[in-house]
């Protein structure tokens, strides 16, 4: 396998000088080799009372073999049409269980030779569990009994898996409802082959619709008509014996839910007719509840086509939206309608309002709450309590409210009202516990709810649970993680009384394993004991620095240093900074600090951690907020604050003394892609660049991108002057450009690199491009990932290091 690093030219400008090479895939330098091809440790789920852990052993990479399949790209969903499942999906090769009890890990036997598993999902009464195999020609469900560790397989592979998962649970713990493929399935149409009918023909009829740029849609009608066959599917009650029976007919099964107490069965379906300029969740739509026999009970909601949305983010559909079963209730949908027709320009003293169905649906829906923002969901308690929230983005406002479900009447009460980027009042997310439906609901115990927060402060990171009072609201802290040169995160409270809660501890030398943390006697007994697989930076320098942007906006960065590195002799070190911008409202919430120094070194394929290995500094995720305050917009100044922000950064290490000004990279990916290449744009602060997976013309995201809700023809200045694309005369400095030949993210288009990289090269600017072959938005096949960090390692070296 070849990988050909591209170069265009544009038409009518005629040929550069350029170079362009045919090479074979490289590995980088054994240091960087050390930290990338290592072993991947098995990811952890635990029943509810956590009596069991089920281990799930995956490789660390993808092989560009796994991303060489058949693949079909429609409605926004990108299939394997020989299998009948995401070809995106990241496989498990192999399960263990273990008794929390216990030490050793029991091998998951029976299991699929050459095993692709995916779709894992625990019974209700957590003593099974289901999961999907995909072998070479479909997918095939099997069952795990939790006592013997023992799978068998209870289906063939005619599973459809193309919509997500094809099996849910039912309420009996020994019967699942599987999305099986259609007897009389239709061939596929071969466009390669079919002749095409006639032209295919889009129409304006004059009304807005204001759409991003989504990828992988609809074209023309030999799409529909694959659409159609490979989404659709058979429903079929199968038992863990593997008893099958017809529930029912085929038809496009978009959501199956089922009520708490497991009596009824909501089922929506897509319906025609389809759209070219938008993805498939927002096809029309119907939901309608039927019983455990198939007898429909009622149509509950009708979905339209929705080309057309109301401008801005906190905009959203007319009609019933959010439709779902009330977690503390045996049969009870909650759905939302907005007061505003969707539209976030309307004025009106309520946004949102908040409905009750009781099955069997007999009676009218009750209304339960208005909300003066955005509705933000509902985590259920019992008939006197609920927690609910809402948001509005152009304020990041959000709120949360204790309300009685059972008395509409009775005004909510504020619990909190804070700016949702503001991470240090942030009070925390209540604690869950399963009910007797099976359902997570809001703990109580006398009278209390429990919160668990991060807790970020000015200080540092010291995670906490508080006990609120639900009839005071007065809150009362029960515990705050205080260990030394560690962090602890509070994942679950599983023993009010006695105080026993699941935690996560970490280092930066020490992986994260699981913990049962005593909050009153402190003591903390281990359950999990995963290794480093880094012990070769085990012992790098890492600290969270802080410092001021010349506006007087706090900002922070991780900084690392070589192991070897003296600090007192202070050489000076070549530079790295990788980054991310992000938008906010104010300046307070923009200078937070969420780091932690003590959050364990995990250098993944993208970040700029493995070349400290190599004798450079890198100031990791460093802080690159774009602010605007009132009525400004954060993008009204984007490269003034952007290059402010990277001036501080370079700033702020060069006064520790450790590096050479003169050398230093910036790098991205994405949105930081795009970050970078206008820095080196509009900047002399950088010797050079890597830039991978961005958009660099923003004329082709003209109704908006990230954050920005205006559109090209309100602020058409804005659009062009952030663009690296309209301003490449100016860009000189070295940049190194990578991308997915197959990227599947909104705006992220292969072709923007490919454009750009054509305009800086007749431009005469010194560009590189590599096109990642196979690979969309995030890489992950193991050849390009370590062909990825040779490009990057040479690149470096050649302008930067020397």
């Amino acid at each position: 396998m070849k990988i050909r690093i591209l170069s265009l030219f544009l038409i009518g400008l005629g040929f550069s000088s350029f170079a362009q090479e045919n090479l074979t895939y490289k590995k980088p330098s054994s240091e960087i080799m050390a930290l990338a091809d290592y072993e991947r440790a098995p990811s952890v789920s635990m029943d509810s009372k956590k009596e069991y852990m089920l281990l799930s052993y995956r490789n660390t990479y993808k092989t560009l073999d796994d991303l060489n399949q058949e693949e079909m790209r429609l409605g926004g969903l990108r299939i394997n049409p020989v299998t009948n499942i995401s070809s995106t999906v990241t496989y498990v090769n192999n399960l263990k269980l273990r008794k929390i009890s216990d030490k050793n890990e029991t091998q998951v036997s029976g299991l699929p030779s050459n095993a692709k598993i995916s779709n894992v999902a625990w019974s209700q009464n957590e003593k099974k569990i289901a999961f999907t195999n995909t072998t070479n020609s479909g997918v095939e469900l099997w069952i795990i009994d939790v006592a013997s560790a023992a799978a068998k397989k209870i289906t063939s592979d005619n599973l459809n898996a193309n919509l997500g998962s094809p099996f849910s649970w039912m309420k009996d713990n020994e019967t699942l409802l599987v999305k099986v493929l259609p007897k009389n399935r239709p061939a596929l149409i071969d466009e390669k082959k079919d002749l095409p009918k006639g032209p295919t023909v889009s129409v304006s009829d004059g009304s807005k619709s204001q759409n991003r740029t989504y990828q992988d849609l609809l074209k023309n009608k030999s799409d529909e008509a694959n659409f159609d066959a490979l989404v659709t599917s058979e429903l079929y009650k199968i038992t863990t014996s593997g008893t099958a029976s017809l529930f029912k007919s085929a038809d496009i099964y978009a959501g199956e839910s089922f009520s708490p107490d497991g009596n009824y069965l909501m089922l929506t379906t897509i319906q025609k007719p389809y759209s070219y300029i938008v993805p498939l969740s927002r096809f029309p739509q119907k939901s309608v509840v039927y019983d455990l026999t198939g007898k429909e009970v009622k149509q509950v909601n009708e979905v339209p086509l929705t080309e057309i949305m109301p401008k801005g983010f906190s905009s959203v559909r007319k009609g019933k939206r959010s439709m779902s079963w009330r977690a503390d209730k045996p049969a009870t949908l909650v759905y939302v309608e907005a007061l505003d027709e969707g539209d976030q320009a309307k004025k009106v003293d309520y946004r949102d309002e908040v409905f009750q169905w009781n099955a069997p649906f007999n009676s009218a829906p009750t209304s339960m709450m208005k909300t003066q923002q955005r509705f933000g969901g509902i985590t259920w308690g019992n008939d006197s309590f609920a927690i609910a929230y809402d948001s509005w983005y152009d304020t990041r406002n959000t709120k949360t409210y204790l309300l009685n479900p059972s008395n509409p009447n009775e005004v909510p009460k504020v619990i909190s009202d804070r700016n949702s980027q503001d991470i240090y009042s942030d009070p925390g997310n209540f604690e869950t516990k399963k009910n007797e439906f099976g359902r997570y609901v809001i703990a109580t115990e006398n009278g209390n709810a429990y919160l668990i927060g991060d807790g970020h402060t000015k200080e540092g990171q010291f995670p906490f649970i508080d006990e609120m009072n639900l009839k005071t609201l007065k809150t009362k802290r029960l515990y705050t993680s205080k260990i030394k040169d560690k962090k602890e995160d509070l994942m679950s409270i599983e023993d009010f009384k006695k105080g026993d809660v699941l935690v996560m501890i970490q280092s930066k030398n020490d992986y994260p394993n699981y913990y049962f943390r005593n909050i009153k006697s402190g003591k903390l007994t281990p359950i999990t004991a995963f290794q480093n697989p880094f012990e070769s930076i085990k012992n790098v320098y890492k600290e969270v620095i802080k410092y001021k942007r010349k506006d007087g906006v706090d900002l922070s960065g991780t900084l690392y240093l070589p192991a070897n590195y003296d600090r007192t002799k202070k050489e000076k070190l070549p530079l790295l900074i990788w980054a991310y911008p992000a938008e906010f409202k104010d300046k307070n919430s923009a200078g937070q600090n969420d780091k932690n120094p003590n959050e364990f070194t995990f250098p993944n394929y993208g970040s700029f951690v493995y070349w400290v290995t190599k004798g450079y500094a890198v100031l990791d995720d460093a802080s690159f907020p774009i602010i605007g305050e009132g009525t400004t917009e954060p993008n009204d100044t984007f490269i003034t604050q952007l290059v402010d922000d990277a001036e501080a950064a370079i700033n702020a290490v060069d006064n520790l003394g450790y590096i050479n000004r003169k050398k230093v990279a910036v790098g991205g990916h994405s949105y930081g892609a795009f970050m970078t290449a206008n820095l080196l744009t509009h900047s002399n602060l950088f010797a050079c660049g890597i830039a991978r997976s961005g958009a660099y013309n923003r004329t082709l995201t003209p109704f908006g991108f990230q954050s920005e809700q205006r559109n090209y023809w309100d602020v058409p200045a804005i659009y062009n002057g952030m663009s690296p694309f309209m301003n490449a005369d100016k860009m000189k400095t070295p940049l190194l450009l990578v991308h997915g030949e197959a990227d599947n993210n909104p705006g992220t288009f292969t072709l923007q690199t490919e454009r750009y990289f054509q305009a800086l090269k007749n431009l005469g600017a010194p560009t590189r491009m590599v096109i990642l072959p196979k690979e969309s938005h995030g890489y992950a096949a193991k050849e390009n990932i370590l062909h990825l960090l040779w490009e990057q390692d040479q690149f470096l070296e050649k302008y930067l290091k020397n």
